[in-house]
């Protein structure tokens, strides 16, 4: 295993805190980390932590959990069993950028004149805030408030509420809400296995693309994975100020332009309505009209409820969730009873956002933080995943267990192909199919079969859903068993006692 030296983040700007992930100052040093653990997510759709003016950033990305394209894998040397196609989560439509001008002067992180900095991961509300305050050359002082979430109960929203406010002076404001597609991949030449497989060609072909005052949606799709996105976004701009706007849109490309003319102490009160739908039968014009449905339910009710919605999930998953510290020696622990309570909380949240709406998917090995491991299912979610959830969220817990059992057509070929009777789960996969380009571990981890019935026992003792194992658990635990029984991990009167029942039943 690679090993990087830690680097940590100075203390007196990213201090310790129950309840959030603070930054308390800009330092460039540390995007990558940033971007990661200020990421938000609800299972189904990721936002890394990028600023909303696009920039700057170290990997951003927009990420659909399952949305992947496929790659042939090359050996030097083909051998039996080997897996042939490689699947990587695909980087789809930004559309979470916002970009600020005051009189003509972009406002831009690494050169501005940051009079005071405030972004922080909050895990009450479940909301990524930042509130800053800019002196532009001209020494104009503009305030900019964010709120971005991720909708836990509307799966497929996500919405910033952006505030602009000059304080001291007038200026004409331009605010640039902007969606893009087939923006460059970021790094992609490392040593480092984890990293993903970068693209060196278009990934999304347009399908569709066009705009209704200022709401734009594009829609593009995948060549060899054959998956469909569309991606819509509707605005709401409130202030006293005089404006107007301007749309433009493209294949790959999508703009509304406001232009205000700002007043001191009038708020600008934008708000961004954004809108994921992914399908791998639908036409592009079915696709676009669910977005757009969508759309329309969310515009209407406005941010407040989006944000009220969210914050009542939040509290429902603390009320059955949370693992409370007080009184940690720190003689013996070196961190403070605030800094654990904040390093506990902040994998709960993770391993929510991560899993919450991950309905017909799994939890990729990063959650939807990033691109790495290519956003892969591993036995991980099994061992690890499951048993929390299962105690905490049981729900959860049974829908990625039936997206196991949605695999086994595919654990069925794969046994077969390894000349074994029943089902081999794959070690790291999307779609079902085996991914791993290491032969070593992609033909002989026959342990993954063992970690899924595991997560099954313990889900159906904990649960007692026997429905579950009556309908699909004991099918499952039925295949895996005739692979064991094909490996000779039996002895030979054990194995003949297993193979009389099995006549008995079949009589």
């Amino acid at each position: 295993m690679l090993h990087h030296e830690r680097l940590r983040p100075p203390l007196h700007d990213y201090p310790a805190d129950e309840w959030n992930v603070i930054e308390k100052a800009f330092h460039p040093e540390f995007l990558a980390q940033s971007e990661t653990m200020l990421a938000l997510a609800n299972g189904y759709l990721g936002l890394r932590g990028c600023p909303e003016e696009g920039g700057p950033n170290a990997e951003n990305a927009t990420l659909i959990n399952g949305f992947y394209e496929t790659w042939p894998i090359a050996y030097a040397e083909e051998a039996y069993g080997f897996a042939k196609t490689g699947q990587t989560i695909c980087n789809v439509t930004d559309s979470k950028i916002i970009k600020l001008f005051v009189d003509d002067e972009p406002f831009w992180l690494p050169d501005a004149n940051l009079l005071s900095y405030d972004r922080r991961l909050n895990m009450k509300s479940g909301t990524l805030d930042r509130e800053i305050l800019w002196k532009t050359p001209a020494g104009k002082q503009v305030s900019i408030k964010s709120r971005r979430l991720v909708s836990f109960e509307h799966r497929h929203v996500a919405a910033i509420s952006y505030c602009v406010t000059l304080l001291n002076a007038k200026a004409f404001v331009v605010i640039s809400s902007e969606m893009t597609a087939n923006e460059p991949g970021g790094r992609v030449d490392s040593d480092d296995p984890r990293l993903a497989k970068g693209f060196s060609g278009r990934v999304l072909h347009p399908r569709a693309s066009y705009a209704k005052g200022r709401r734009i949606v594009l829609c593009h799709a995948t060549e060899k994975s054959r998956l469909t996105v569309a991606c819509a976004t509707d605005h709401a701009l409130d202030t006293s100020c005089p404006h107007t706007d301007k749309t433009v849109y493209r294949d790959d490309f999508g703009q509304v332009a406001f232009t205000i003319e700002a007043r001191p102490g009038d708020p600008i009160q934008l708000t961004k309505y954004m809108v994921y739908h992914t399908s791998h039968t639908a036409s592009a014009e079915e696709l676009c009209g669910r977005a757009e449905w969508t759309l329309d339910r969310v515009t209407a009710q406005g941010f407040q409820p989006l944000l009220r919605s969210q914050e009542q999930y939040m509290d429902d998953f603390w009320r059955r969730s949370d693992v409370r510290m007080k009184d940690v020696r720190e003689d013996r622990t070196k961190r403070s009873t605030v800094e654990i309570q904040q390093a506990i909380r902040f994998n709960l949240f993770h391993m929510l956002q991560a899993s919450a709406r991950a309905e017909d998917a799994g939890v990729p090995a990063k959650g939807l933080t990033g691109k790495a491991y290519e956003g892969h299912y591993f036995w991980d979610t099994e061992i690890y995943v499951l048993p929390f959830l299962t105690y905490t969220s049981p729900q959860i817990a049974r829908n990625l267990l039936t997206f196991r059992y949605k695999m086994l057509p595919q654990a069925r070929a794969r046994a077969k192909q390894l000349g074994h009777r029943g089902a081999m789960f794959p070690w790291r996969t999307i779609s079902g199919e085996e991914a791993s380009a290491y032969y070593a571990a992609g033909t002989a981890q026959y342990h993954i079969n063992a970690d899924i019935m595991y997560a099954l026992r313990k889900y159906v003792h904990a649960t007692g859903d026997e429905l579950f194992l009556r309908d699909y658990g004991a099918e499952m635990l039925v295949e895996t068993a005739r692979l064991w029984l094909d490996l000779g991990f039996y002895s030979e009167a054990k194995r003949r006692e297993i193979l009389h029942q099995r006549r008995n039943r079949a009589r």
